[in-house]
């Protein structure tokens, strides 16, 4: 019974180990869209801004 419950918590540990979190970048490094575009010398923010895809 004791080895039942030490694979149990082994399995549970590898679980959280190896689970992943998909995270969505969107290219900009952490900076607000108007930074980006002083940066790269856009005219407009706005294909940097989050939601403005057509």
């Amino acid at each position: 019974m004791k080895t039942l419950k030490q694979i149990g918590v082994m399995v549970l540990l590898g679980m959280f180990l190896t689970s992943c979190v998909a995270v969505k970048s969107n290219g900009n490094h952490g900076l607000p869209p108007g930074q980006v575009k002083k940066v790269t010398g856009s005219k407009s923010a706005k294909p940097y801004a989050p939601g403005q895809n057509k």
